[in-house]
């Protein structure tokens, strides 16, 4: 026999096999031989230097030569192995010189296999079913500041996980070995820099020689930074950067979830808007404008339950949500907020007041989905502001009428701005005793296609509400110019007097508007007059009044509409560049069998004779009230005794009976 035929005989001879396999422990220098089944180990002595070399193997698998001498027979063994637990190497033997090309092979590819574990761009960790550490790669060492060596068969779970994550991965480990099937989990895993997240892609792997055994191969990516991003743009996605409530998005998510999930339950909304917010934010600026609905956020937050979310869907409008809660709390929340917004603002040396509407809907009585819901806190949120504002309203499902109708004006009443289906109807006013003709008051109406006559009350506070009242005040005056102009062709110099609100008076480029009407009807000298409500006066006096010295200048007669019903001062009055105040019909009502109407009148009208302004009284109805006004000497009266509002053409006819009658007269 040779050399290499004797060695591999003697191996054979004693253990069965060509590649018996070895073991060595941290505390014995004995090394073992052991067949791969069934045959006694065999153990002997190695010299302290041939046992160091073995223990200097790590983790990697690598090999190295011994020389032994087995019941008398010298060997010389090439083994393959690496450190497999922290007290334990291990591999597989053969004889030398049989082995040796092979195994040279074997070291050099297993190398670059475990260059490319080692370098890997990835934590990379395999383990046995019990969790025990098989590899460490050079990654996963940096990560955690622990050896291959010092840690390969110890347990994962215990070294790199809390409890819970622990056992998570312990479920998930057991359920792989079951199944068999490659799966990803997101672990806390303990590093040097504290915990970080890690995805880890997890598969088989089944040991290629011997008794096959399957370990699970861990791969694993820092994902610690891309999670805190994404949590950072997630947070910005949901949380409004002014207040850092939650925001339109969030809040909008969080009810759509309790609205699928809680279809056997019952939950509601408080929609809110402040009421004077636009005022307040233009006349201080944008930034007092964002200090304040910060310091409102957070009043209306310290009003709300527990249970109770708080988010700002825009501008001034906040929502709240509350899941498992019945009308009444909602209603005591609403209570609570509008209570609280009764008490000022301060911002720096400023202090001022806003208040807010509030609407409350429940689901699933007002809506069973996102949209219906949010709808209906909206519309009696709106009917919370018609009632006064400062106030809330339950929704009712006759509000959702309301609605309709504040869609279809939303719609028609544009299209009838633009297709010329709006009118001026005229209503004359007669001099004192004599009856003459002094002018005329021009009031806005609406024949709609679809409905007919559209009744003013109606449509009026929408236009205000929505913005349209500008560009119809724009139209009546132009149409109010034209009128005038035709009629003085026509030889009748009437006086045309416009209605203007607070909201047009906003309007930056009113008195262009009407220089522009004046000058495309040709109308001069101008016959044009303006009637401002109290409310004009008292929310800019100082804008008022230089925008009623400009009207003025151009020939426009001023008159103070509804006079007594508002909140201007007789001071103010004195200040305010008036040509007349009209007397409010509500003090001309019964006036000759109304003692208190009766005083209010005489004292009205003093006012007026000692501040130079004529006297209007409109809404005259019976002889009875026009005999009294006629005693306390009104320059002027209006009202249904005398002529309804009518077209053009009707008050021209009007006109010339009336003075065919004064003739025969």
């Amino acid at each position: 026999m040779t050399e290499n035929q004797d060695e591999r005989s003697i191996l054979h001879t004693h253990f069965g096999t060509h590649s018996p396999y070895w073991r060595l422990s941290a505390d014995s220098d004995a090394f073992e031989l052991a067949a791969v089944k069934g045959a006694a180990n065999i153990a002997m002595a190695l010299r302290p230097d041939q046992a160091d070399a073995i223990r200097s193997l790590t983790g990697i698998t690598s090999s190295l030569r011994i020389d032994i001498t087995l019941y008398g027979d010298a060997l010389r063994l090439h083994l393959v192995g690496r450190k497999i637990n922290p007290n334990e190497w291990a591999g597989t033997a053969s004889a030398h010189s049989d082995t040796e090309a092979v195994a040279k092979d074997l070291v050099e590819g297993l190398s670059f296999a475990e260059t490319v574990v080692s370098e890997a761009n990835s934590v990379i960790v395999i383990v046995d079913q019990n969790g025990r550490v098989q590899r460490f790669n050079k990654l996963s060492e940096e990560y955690t500041g622990k050896r291959e060596q010092d840690i390969v068969g110890r347990s994962v779970f215990e070294m790199f996980m809390t409890r819970e994550e622990a056992m998570a991965s312990r479920r998930n480990i057991a359920e792989f070995y079951k199944r068999g099937q490659s799966y990803e989990a997101e672990r806390l895993i303990n590093t040097v820099k504290g915990p970080r997240l890690f995805l880890f892609r997890n598969k088989f792997v089944t040991s290629g020689s011997g008794e096959k055994r399957v370990y699970l191969i861990c791969s694993g990516t820092d994902i610690t930074e891309e999670r805190q991003a994404q949590e950072r743009l997630r947070v910005l996605a949901n949380t409004d950067t002014l207040t850092n409530l939650p925001n339109r998005h969030s809040i909008t998510a969080r009810l759509k979830a309790a609205l699928a999930a809680g279809k056997e339950g019952r939950g509601g909304v408080l929609f809110l808007d402040l009421d004077n917010f636009k005022r307040i934010n233009d006349h201080y600026g944008h930034g007092f404008g964002d200090r304040l609905l910060k310091a409102v956020s957070v009043a209306i937050s310290t009003c709300l339950s527990d249970g109770q979310t708080l988010a700002r869907l825009g501008g001034d409008e906040f929502i709240v949500l509350q899941e498992e809660a019945q009308a009444w709390q909602l209603e005591a929340t609403a209570e609570r907020i509008i209570e609280r917004l009764r008490e000022p603002f301060r911002q720096g040396l400023i202090e001022v007041y806003t208040s807010c509407s509030i609407g409350i809907a429940m689901y699933p009585d007002h809506g069973a989905d996102l949209d219906s819901v949010v709808r209906s806190a909206d519309i009696a949120m709106y009917v919370a502001k018609e009632a006064g504002r400062h106030t809330y309203r339950v929704f009712q499902p006759d509000m959702d009428r309301r609605n309709a109708d504040y869609v279809w004006l939303d719609t028609n009443l544009r299209k009838a701005l633009a297709e010329n289906h709006l009118m001026l109807y005229y209503q004359p006013k007669l001099v004192g005793r004599t009856g003459e003709v002094d002018g005329v008051e021009a009031l806005l109406r609406w024949r709609s296609p679809e409905r007919g006559m559209v009744c003013p009350s109606v449509f009026i506070p929408y236009a205000e509400e929505s913005g349209l009242i500008s560009p119809l005040g724009v139209w009546v005056m132009r149409e109010a110019a034209r009128q005038a102009a035709a009629w003085k062709r026509d030889g009748l110099n009437i006086r045309i007097a416009i209605n203007m609100s607070a909201r047009q008076l906003d309007d930056k480029g009113v008195v262009s508007d009407f220089m522009s009407a004046l000058g495309d009807a040709e109308l001069d000298p101008c016959l044009l007059d303006i009637e401002l409500t109290e409310s004009c006066l008292i929310e800019d006096e100082g804008a008022a009044i230089d925008l009623i010295k400009q009207f003025r200048q151009l020939g426009a007669r001023v008159h103070l509409d509804d006079f007594g019903t508002g909140y201007s001062s007789l001071s103010q009055l004195a200040r305010i560049p008036l040509d007349a105040i009209k007397l409010d019909a509500s003090f001309v009502r019964g006036v000759n069998e109304n003692p208190v109407s009766q005083a209010l009148a005489r004292a009205i009208v003093a006012v007026a004779r000692t501040l130079e302004l004529k006297v209007i009284a409109e809404g005259v109805e019976t002889l009875e009230e026009t005999s009294f006004l006629d005693t306390l000497g009104v320059d002027a009266k209006q009202g249904y005794l005398y002529a309804k509002p009518m077209p053009a053409a009707e008050f021209v006819t009007w006109l010339a009976q009336r003075r065919r009658l004064h003739l025969i007269a």
